[in-house]
């Protein structure tokens, strides 16, 4: 199986080609562009380097959210479009999960991957390797830091924050978890495609038509508009609303 993974759901950019369990080629950007720029061209990059041809494909693994409203649908786009076009099977994995495998097989430790959602809030999720397997122990959620530290606080056994936006509410963690948190290196806190590649190669295809991303709450957009209308309810016109 000759895998194209994707990631864009956060600032960092992430494109792999696995074939089968082997690691061909990984690219990894942490700059402050826009995906939509990038990503073609780094996916044209790898392909060429590992001199594969887009018919060589027979899946495309996508991380399907939560994380940046844009960047989420930028690689969602992109990777239904190659699948349709290419006709080879798509796999969509939580962006939560693929950072939350880059946790160390630590007896008894959670793995809690953080993306900030601004407005005090994260989207965050449970997981624990269990003989050597990540398992979900919470389902991934938008929530506030503070309500999540208080939750984070009553775990018994060591903690591992991954994600560069742990930073962000470092001392609200700190508080609640104290000595049960774990450093991890740098480099964890970074999603690898690769990891997404992995996680992806055993999981049944989407229906490249229905398949939809993740996102866990309203864009900020949307988000404005209903707080300004609170008597609007879903499922009624917007015309009508409006």
């Amino acid at each position: 199986m000759k895998i194209l993974a994707i990631d864009t759901s956060n600032q960092v950019m992430s494109v792999a080609l696995m074939d089968e369990a082997r690691l061909i080629v990984e690219r990894i950007i942490n700059v402050k562009r826009n995906h939509s720029i990038q990503l073609m061209p780094a996916i044209e990059a790898i392909m060429k380097e590992a001199d594969w041809k887009p018919k060589e494909l027979t899946r495309i693994v996508v991380a399907k959210g939560p994380g940046s409203y844009t960047g989420v649908r930028i690689g969602v786009t992109v990777a239904k479009s190659l699948a349709f076009s290419l006709n080879i099977e798509l796999v969509g994995v939580s962006s939560l999960e693929v950072l939350a495998a880059n946790g160390a097989q630590i007896p008894d430790s959670y793995c809690v991957p953080i993306f900030d959602a601004r407005r005090g809030n994260i989207y965050t999720g449970l997981y624990q390797y269990k003989e050597h397997r990540l398992v979900q122990i919470e389902k991934d959620t938008h929530i506030a830091a503070e309500q999540w530290g208080l939750y984070l606080k009553r775990l018994k056994g060591p903690i591992q924050l991954l994600g560069e936006d742990r930073l962000i509410h470092t001392e609200l963690f700190e508080n609640n978890c104290g000595d049960n948190l774990i450093e991890l290196p740098a480099s964890l806190h970074y999603p690898h495609a690769s990891v997404l590649a992995e996680r992806g190669s055993y999981l049944e295809p989407e229906n490249v038509h229905l398949f939809e991303p993740e996102y866990l709450k309203l864009a900020e957009a949307e988000q404005n508009w209903m707080e300004a209308h609170p008597d609007f309810e879903k499922g009624d016109g917007w015309i009508e609303k409006l």
